[in-house]
């Protein structure tokens, strides 16, 4: 019969840090459910599909910003997709390892930069750039839905290439061998083995980094334009991409915070803001992390 062992301290200190966490984040999210309730009693599920936001009136609809939430991430997702997973392959399949290293390294300084910052260069470069590129459509400015998007695709780009790079080196060195073995190119090799394997890993990248674009706000803030109610005639129209919207992360940043503080209604409303973004978030994350954790099989 074997004798029960004590554990060690690191094991209980680190038990004890994940409780920590996990409570951490339970209090939060009781806080934000229950300071959230007034508006949820006053509006219901009209708080989603409603067009309009006018606090004054006590119009609290949070469907426009929905709208530009989303349209913002699929912005970001689709520039930063092929440039990130295609970064990946290219260093995990084709470059030698101190070279790879390299250039996992450098792309990785740019996670290391700060938000404002990308605001700022936003506002210098690309606001200037997406408004020469958008006088046929007749633009007020260059604070769009669509700079927006591309800024944020360019903030993706480490996530999406580490996450990317550690999927496809997940696949076994040995499969890589066996096709070469078989006849197969580098290119043939990456297309057909080490992709078709590495897909739930690539899959929860892109997950994790949609999670990254939902909840970006500071760069957001500085180029979206932050115009509320602006809800498109035809959800499938071009248009509203080069026109200014409001995120829900934008919404959360802007001065309306202080205002809503004195009313109860108003501050129920703001807190539900964070509650849905916060929802979003970690429901995109927790399944890219699940999604990540599938070994890849041999086909």
């Amino acid at each position: 019969m074997s004798r029960w062992k004590r554990p060690s301290v690191t094991l209980v200190v680190c038990a004890l840090l994940t409780l920590v966490a996990v409570f951490a984040f339970m209090g939060m999210l009781a806080v934000f459910v229950a300071q959230s309730a007034p508006v949820w009693r006053s509006e219901g599920w009209s708080f989603f599909t409603q067009k309009q936001w006018f606090y004054r009136q006590q119009l609290f609809g949070i469907a426009p910003m929905l709208y530009g939430t989303v349209v913002v991430a699929a912005v970001a997702l689709l520039v930063a997709t092929p440039a990130g997973i295609g970064t990946a392959v290219f260093a995990s399949e084709f470059l030698p390892r101190r070279a790879r290293l390299a250039v996992k390294v450098a792309i990785e300084l740019l996670a290391g930069i700060p938000s404002v910052v990308y605001g700022l260069l936003g506002i210098v470069l690309l606001r200037d750039w997406i408004y020469r590129a958008l006088q046929p459509f007749d633009p007020l400015s260059g604070d769009t839905l669509l700079t927006a998007g591309l800024l944020v695709g360019v903030m993706l780009l480490p996530t999406l290439m580490t996450l990317s790079d550690d999927a496809l080196r997940s696949v076994p060195a040995s499969q890589r061998l066996a096709a070469r073995g078989l006849g197969l190119t580098a290119t043939e090799t990456a297309l057909r083995v080490t992709l078709p394997q590495a897909w739930p890993g690539l899959l929860g990248a892109l997950l994790l980094a949609g999670g990254r674009a939902l909840g970006e706000m500071i760069a957001v803030f500085l180029v979206v334009g932050r115009q509320d109610n602006q809800w498109p005639e035809s959800l499938l129209s071009l248009r509203p991409m080069a026109e200014a919207g409001q995120t829900l992360s934008s919404k959360l940043g802007g001065p309306e915070i202080n205002i809503a503080y004195g009313d109860p209604l108003h501050w129920a409303a703001m807190v539900a803001l964070g509650l849905v973004l916060l929802v979003l978030v970690a429901t995109l994350t927790l399944a890219g992390t699940l999604i990540r954790r599938r070994k890849p099989h041999a086909p």
